[in-house]
């Protein structure tokens, strides 16, 4: 197989472009990458930087197949006429990023190339511009194939790791996604990557209520759903323990009693994840048939273009993705 990666510049209007021209420019290539979005948003910052040209343009993407180790880039052609508006919300933004995910999935589905680096987007102007997706993670499962309910979001840092149970819906909607299935599918998923990893200590399993319900006098969730989960994981023979309460249980996992925390929704464990890792984590989409890492930061609208912007969650998300796509068979 060849462990060829793609590279999504996501909103061309925030750092993506920035991050790869300042990282790729530095750091020397050990396999062919395709970056896909419009070129405009590279020469602005090379120009910018001060930066020389690093990338070959190619006119079908499927030459990444047969190419030499370097950087590449290919331009969709629906996006020849993108405007660049640095450091501005516009659906065009989002529109480049949905059409570069679109050519990206056309890729990793035909075997093209093996894993995927996805620069940050703006999910309301990727709405905004047609695609009806929450994020990044609804839309590789979707386009993939593989489904929503079969993939788990995880977000890891140095020191704490956390996975999700669901992503990116209403938080009035949060209940009734959380399901045992749900939580058990989650559990395989973060169980198989902690093992990659070498990491040996339990999973901790989040509540959802406050005080993890307090035996049913704050919800009913934990009772009837959760502990029931955690139960049939054990028996399952999954190292895994919970349900704790939020408040508390990250800051047993940051000081390493726990390989990963399993939260219930989105702000729960990404809250104390970015409050410890905020530029250095990587995102990794659980249970692709390839490998999909995100730097954990958005677009940054505010800050692109300034050089303000850390390399730190981008350089390990690339490394991130070199090292799962080198370990498939």
């Amino acid at each position: 197989m060849k462990k060829n990666i793609c590279v999504t510049l996501g909103d061309p209007n925030g750092l993506g472009p920035e991050l790869a021209c300042r990282l790729f420019s530095e750091r020397a290539a050990d396999r062919a990458y395709l970056m896909i979005g419009p070129e405009n948003g590279l020469l602005w910052h090379l120009e910018k930087l001060g930066l020389e040209k690093f990338y070959t343009v190619l006119d079908d993407p499927e030459e990444i197949s047969d190419a030499k180790t370097g950087y590449y880039l290919y331009v969709p052609e629906s996006l020849y006429d993108f405007e660049l508006k640095i450091g501005q919300a516009d659906p065009e933004g989002g529109r480049c990023a949905g059409e570069a995910l679109e050519t990206a999935m056309e890729l990793l589905n035909g075997g093209i190339v093996a894993g995927l680096v996805t620069c940050p987007l703006n999910k309301a102007m990727l709405q905004l511009a047609g695609f009806d997706f929450p994020g990044h993670t609804e839309f590789l499962a979707t386009r993939s194939g593989v489904g929503r309910e079969n993939v788990c979001m995880h977000l890891g840092g140095p020191r704490l790791k956390v996975s999700l149970v669901t992503t990116h819906p209403r938080f009035v909607d949060i209940p009734a996604l959380i399901t045992e299935e749900r939580i058990l599918r989650c559990i395989d998923l973060t169980a198989s990557l902690v093992k990659s990893l070498g990491l040996e200590n339990p999973i901790a399993v989040c509540g959802l209520n406050p005080h993890a319900g307090e035996s049913g006098r704050i919800g009913t969730e934990e009772l009837e759903i959760i502990e029931p989960a955690i139960r049939k994981a054990v028996e399952l023979g999954y190292n895994v323990e919970g349900p704790f309460p939020g408040d508390t249980i990250f800051h047993f996992a940051a000081d390493g009693s726990y390989s990963a925390v399993l939260a219930m929704y989105h702000d729960q464990g990404l809250a104390p994840l970015k409050l410890l890792h905020f530029s250095e984590a990587v995102n990794i989409t659980l249970g692709l048939p390839f490998p999909r890492t995100s730097p954990d930061h958005g677009t940054g609208y505010d800050i692109t273009g300034t050089g303000k912007a850390t390399l730190a969650s981008f350089r390990i998300a690339v490394e991130s993705a070199e090292m799962m796509v080198d370990a498939l068979k």
